[in-house]
């Protein structure tokens, strides 16, 4: 995971991960889309091969490169203990069950406990 999470440290690399989600590319074309040398492109390429979130298959002259995104998992998994979500899911099912069970006293003219209260 260390070398997954230093290989996306530099904002060069993600954005050539970024470039790689949509198709597969040679290193020219990704060079296209910075103001650093190619040769500096192919080292960032190489951090990135090295690590395993790019693979390269050789086309004819060409080397291709592409996104291999099960490299992620291990980092995504670890991640996500920082975020929300679970307990954020844990609130929007006790949500949906209030919702459902009002809906369902509605329907039925409520519970016993309920209509004592509106009349009382």
């Amino acid at each position: 995971m260390d070398e997954i999470a230093a290989a996306i440290a530099d904002p060069v690399r993600r954005r050539i991960l970024e470039l790689l989600r949509e198709d597969r590319l040679t290193a020219g074309r990704i060079a296209a889309h910075f103001e650093i040398s190619r040769p500096a492109v192919s080292r960032h390429l190489r951090v990135l091969r090295e690590s395993g979130l790019v693979r390269d298959t050789v086309v004819g002259r060409e080397r291709r490169y592409e996104l291999d995104p099960t490299r992620l998992a291990g980092l995504l998994q670890w991640l996500t203990q920082f975020t929300r979500a679970e307990a954020w899911e844990r609130r929007f099912d006790a949500l949906e069950t209030e919702v459902h069970r009002t809906r369902r006293e509605r329907r039925t003219g409520g519970s016993p406990t309920s209509r004592e209260e509106r009349t009382a």
